[in-house]
């Protein structure tokens, strides 16, 4: 090991990191779920049906490499102190790629398919290092608040986003900045922003949140104890019984968030009518719910525990996809999703300030890795599903009721979970 001391973290290195939450949100928010997602079906792809299928296949890509190297990239981290440069160098191929899909026209399938893939990973990559830095940053009785505060500006950003864009891009006759309607080239345009935005509000976090490597390996010695790292934990990480129930519970619960995330446009605009204005007011408001639920919930996951948060979170979302799959018409939708925006939050938040609880200081970045795992290895499943059931179906109902399934069995995966006992064993306290 290299001997280096640990950095101090202050308040203005918490709000920096906070800030990357606000920086990458509207990727998700108008590349994956709600713009970008919905121009893919109803523009590029030449049907609807056909495009949900396609948008859910480059979703199990992703996923799938996500979930293989994520523990991998995470022990290569903690061994060779490489957490921030990780973050910033997926980061910037997310941003580049995601520019990238300004260029594409309708009709270029392949392309934006591949794009969408590429910033996609990259995005996720960066989360898992970023991630990592809650437990350093946290301190045990605050880490659920501090997740909230990340999560909740989160939210922030993408409904600052999605009302900007729908304002300058999307809803004038005459959009703004030279872009014109013709070809859907005010819509690409959105990409930019994303990439933009993204760009800019990374900064905080380049200049203030500063990596622990007092635990790096010495020089030529990284990569053969990366390789030992991921064999001990293998081996280690039976140990923590709270944690491996914790990632087979959210192996299941989040595959129904991933599905929800990745087609809640698209089932807004092919099962209900919403017109691409309604679709970006949907997540707008959406974004709101979200960011406010996950705010005030992060002091609730300080008070009760984010293992009860989880399971109060799982009760909401269960009701809340119910009525959006009996829905008949758009006013219960627009219920069911601002439900589904207030729950959502504070389940993300509650499930990594848990993880964060749970994770021994030695291997950060590898047990986060995990936690990306658990989130992506299964998480090809409900797009899968979701889309094979719509091509059986060719309704996408019978496609998002998959999702009930996976927030039931989560819950139930969850509940003998014993939050105490794995705080002690990772050798963290109140």
């Amino acid at each position: 090991m290299t001997g280096l001391s640990k950095p101090v973290y202050g308040p203005r290195a918490i709000w920096s990191w906070a800030i990357y939450d606000f920086a990458n949100s509207p990727f998700t928010t108008l590349v994956v779920t709600f713009v970008y997602a919905t121009y893919f079906t109803q523009v590029i792809a030449p049907d609807p049906v056909t495009g949900t299928v396609l948008w859910s296949r480059a979703v199990t890509i992703t996923a799938l490499v996500v979930a293989i190297c994520s523990p991998i990239l995470g022990a290569l981290a903690d061994r060779g102190g490489y957490r921030k440069l990780f973050v910033l160098f997926f980061t910037l191929v997310c941003v580049l790629a995601t520019a990238g899909l300004y260029s594409v026209l309708p009709g270029q399938i392949a392309a934006a398919l591949i794009l969408v893939v590429i910033a996609n990973i990259a995005y996720e990559f960066g989360a898992v290092f970023y991630n990592a830095f809650l437990p350093d940053l946290a301190p045990p009785e605050r880490v659920g608040r501090i997740s909230g505060y990340g999560w909740g500006l989160g939210y922030l950003g993408g409904f600052l986003a999605l009302t900007l864009a729908l304002f300058t891009l999307i809803q004038p006759e005459t959009p703004w900045f030279g872009f014109s309607r013709e070809t859907g080239e005010n819509i690409r345009a959105t990409n930019l922003l994303v990439a933009i935005w993204f760009l800019i509000f990374t900064f905080p976090f380049l200049f203030w949140v500063h990596e622990d490597k007092s635990m790096v390996s010495s020089s030529g010695r990284v990569f053969k104890e990366t390789i030992a790292q991921l064999r001990t934990t293998f081996v280690k990480i039976r140990r923590f019984k709270e944690v491996t129930r914790f990632l087979v519970a959210r192996f299941v619960y989040n595959n129904g968030l991933v599905t929800v995330f990745a087609f809640g446009g698209i089932y807004a605009a092919e099962s209900f009518g919403f017109t691409l204005q309604e679709v970006l007011i949907f997540g707008i408001v959406l974004n709101v719910a979200a960011g406010l639920g996950a705010l005030a919930m992060g002091y609730l996951d300080d008070s009760i525990g984010g293992k009860r948060t989880i399971m109060l979170s799982l009760i909401g979302l269960t009701a809340a996809t119910l009525l959006a799959v009996v829905a008949t018409t758009k006013l219960w939708l627009w219920v069911a999703g601002i439900v589904i925006g207030i729950f959502s939050g504070p389940n993300q938040s509650a499930s990594r300030s848990l993880m964060a609880r749970f994770v021994p200081s030695e291997s950060e970045n590898e047990f986060f890795g995990f936690f990306a795992f658990s989130g992506k290895f299964t998480a090809f499943l409900g797009p899968f599903l979701l889309g094979l059931l719509t091509q059986w179906t060719g309704s996408q109902r019978w496609g998002i009721s998959v999702v009930l399934v996976m927030f039931v069995v989560g819950m139930l995966i969850l509940i003998p979970l014993d939050e105490e006992s794995g705080i002690a064993r990772a050798g963290r306290t109140h």
